[in-house]
C-alpha cells in the first residue's frame, strides 16, 4: 500500500490515527514552551503533520494546544482534522487519572484529546490497572477518543489483557534497527494494538555511521537522522521531533521511496537491544 503524509491506520476502537506525527519536547527534552508552540505551528503550517504529540511530563500541553487552535483559526482547518496526543505522568489511581485528564484538557483547550497514553508502567500492577481503569472511564465519558500505553513490556500488557478491560489501541515505544523488541511487537500485532515508533527511530543517531546504515543512506539518497520508512513498511506509526523548519522538511521527505524485503531483513538483523534513553519495560 502506497502511503503519504495524509495516510491513516485504523485503530481497534474504530478511530483512525495518522501514520506520521510530530513530537514536541520541553525543557530537558529539548524544547521549551514557546519553542514548542512555534515548532508545532510550523509543522502544521507546512502541512506535513496533522498529528501532534505532547505529555503532562513535557509541560507544554498549553503551548501545543494553543498552536493547534491558532493554526485552525488562521487556516480554516477544523480541529477535528488534527490528531492530538498527550500522556499521564503518574499512575496514582483511578480518580487521580481522571483528574490528570481533566487538567490536560483544560491546558490544551482543544475540547477533547484524540489519544491519551499512560506514559510508563511504573508503580506496580495495581497502579497500572487503576490508571488504565481511569483512562477507560474517561474514554466512555468522551473526554478522550482513544487510549493507549507507552513503554510497557509484554508482562505489563498481559496484565491488562487478563483484567478483561478494553485493550490499548496504541503502544508508543522506542523502536529502531538496533532495538527491535520482538516480543512486544508480536504481542501488539496479535492483539491489534498499533505500534507507534517514538523519539529514537534511528537510535538518536548513535549508530548513524554504522556501515549498514551508511550504505542504506547512500542507496536511498536520504540523509536525515530519522528513518520512518522502515517502520512504516513494518506497519507501525512514526513520530518525529519537530525543532526547526529544516528538520521538519527533512523528516517529512520519506514517502518517495520504499524499502524492499531484503533491506528490511538486513535492518532487522542489527538488533542489539540498544537503549538510547530509558527502558522501563521490565519494571516491577
Amino acid at each position: 500500500m502506497k502511503l503519504n503524509l495524509e495516510s491513516k491506520y485504523q485503530l481497534s476502537d474504530g478511530n483512525e490515527i495518522p501514520v506520521m506525527a510530530s513530537i514536541s519536547f520541553q525543557g530537558t527534552y529539548e524544547l521549551e514552551g514557546e519553542n514548542a508552540y512555534r515548532a508545532v505551528k510550523w509543522a502544521l503550517e507546512v502541512q506535513f503533520w496533522n498529528r501532534e504529540d505532547s505529555a503532562e511530563w513535557y509541560e507544554n500541553e498549553r503551548e501545543c494546544g494553543r498552536a493547534i487552535l491558532d493554526f485552525c483559526n488562521e487556516s480554516g482547518v477544523s480541529r477535528s482534522e488534527i490528531f492530538y496526543t498527550t500522556k499521564l505522568k503518574h499512575n496514582d489511581g483511578v480518580d487521580a487519572t481522571s483528574e490528570a485528564i481533566n487538567r490536560s484538557l483544560e491546558l490544551c483547550g482543544l475540547g477533547y484529546i484524540d489519544l491519551y497514553l499512560i506514559h510508563g508502567p511504573w508503580g506496580g500492577p495495581d497502579a497500572r490497572l487503576q490508571a488504565w481503569e481511569g483512562c477507560v472511564a474517561s474514554q466512555k465519558e468522551g473526554k478522550v477518543k482513544s487510549i493507549g500505553i507507552s513503554t510497557f513490556g509484554k508482562r505489563h500488557m498481559q496484565e491488562l489483557f487478563q483484567s478483561r478491560l478494553p485493550l490499548p489501541a496504541v503502544h508508543q515505544i522506542d523502536l529502531h534497527p538496533f532495538m527491535t523488541r520482538t516480543e512486544i511487537v508480536e504481542f501488539c500485532r496479535c492483539h491489534n494494538i498499533v505500534l507507534q515508533v517514538s523519539w529514537a527511530s534511528l537510535a538518536r543517531t548513535m549508530r548513524f555511521e554504522h556501515p549498514t546504515i551508511v550504505g542504506l543512506r547512500r542507496s536511498t539518497g536520504k540523509n536525515q537522522p530519522n528513518f520512518p520508512p522502515l517502520f512504516i513498511a513494518e506497519g507501525f506509526c512514526s513520530a518525529c521531533q519537530v525543532r526547526n523548519h529544516p528538520r521538519i522538511l527533512s523528516n517529512a521527505d520519506v514517502f518517495d521511496f520504499e524499502l524492499d524485503p531484503t533491506e528490511i531483513k538486513v535492518l532487522d538483523d542489527l538488533d542489539e537491544y540498544l537503549v538510547t534513553d530509558w527502558d522501563p519495560t521490565d519494571c516491577p
